[in-house]
Formats: structure tokens, sequence, C-alpha cells
């Protein structure tokens, strides 16, 4: 059985930095996109970021693309997030999440840019707090 598994969540001042990690076993994604999407307190779910199979390609929003890393290592069954800039609009908590019909690309097709209603698995999330 397919697990997606986020860890790396925490508390950050503002300007600070984390990476979060979504490891997968189960089933080999190493042929999937993986995305991360986040919920913020009160809000709808937004999708980050994601990558292709091989991560030679990813997509971010755009308000998020300066800041914001994803990175993945197939050897290590783990996708990453690397988060820098932190403000305290970015709290919140992140999920991991693949599916096995759609591509990461393009972005603005909505499968990984929004709220991430046609991804097939999701992590549990792992809480990203940002505050001094």
């Amino acid at each position: 059985q397919l697990q997606l598994v986020e860890s790396g969540g925490g508390l950050v001042q503002p300007g600070g930095s984390l990476r979060l990690s979504c490891t997968y076993s189960g089933v080999d994604l190493d042929y999937y996109p993986i995305g991360w999407f986040r919920q913020a307190p009160g809000k709808e779910r937004e999708g980050v970021s994601c990558t292709n199979p091989s991560g030679s390609s990813t997509n971010y929003a755009d308000s998020l693309r300066s800041r914001f890393t994803i990175s993945r290592d197939n050897a290590k069954n783990t996708v990453y997030l690397q988060m820098n800039g932190l403000k305290p609009e970015d709290t919140a908590v992140y999920y991991c999440a693949t599916s096995f019909k759609h591509a990461c690309d393009p972005w603005y097709n909505g499968k990984f840019s929004g709220s991430g209603v046609d991804m097939d698995y999701w992590g549990k999330g792992t809480l990203v707090t940002v505050s001094s």
C-alpha cells in the first residue's frame, strides 16, 4: 500500500528556512509526478510546487517561485521542498501528493496548481509555523 509521509515542519522565525521531506513507500513513484500543497488556517488548499518523475521539470506557484525549491531523490524515495525567506503567511499544513493520471506540466492546467482534487494519494501533512 502506498504511503506518503511528510516531515521537517516546525516553528521558524520570519526570514528563516525549512526543508520538508516527503518519503514514499509501498509503490514505486519514480515514474510519477509528486507535488506539494498547503492549507493555511481558514483557507483553501493550494498548490505550491510539483516535480516530474525524473526531477528534470519543476513548477511553482508564481508567488513562491523565488523562495521555494522542489527536488527529488528517487534513490531515497524522497521529494524535498526547500523553503527560504519564510513569512508568517507561509504558515500552513504542507502536504505532498501524487497523481497516477496527471502530469506536473503544464502547471496552469490546475491539476497540481489548484486544490489537488485530482490527486490520487496524499500524505497526512506537516505543520509549518512562521512566527516570531
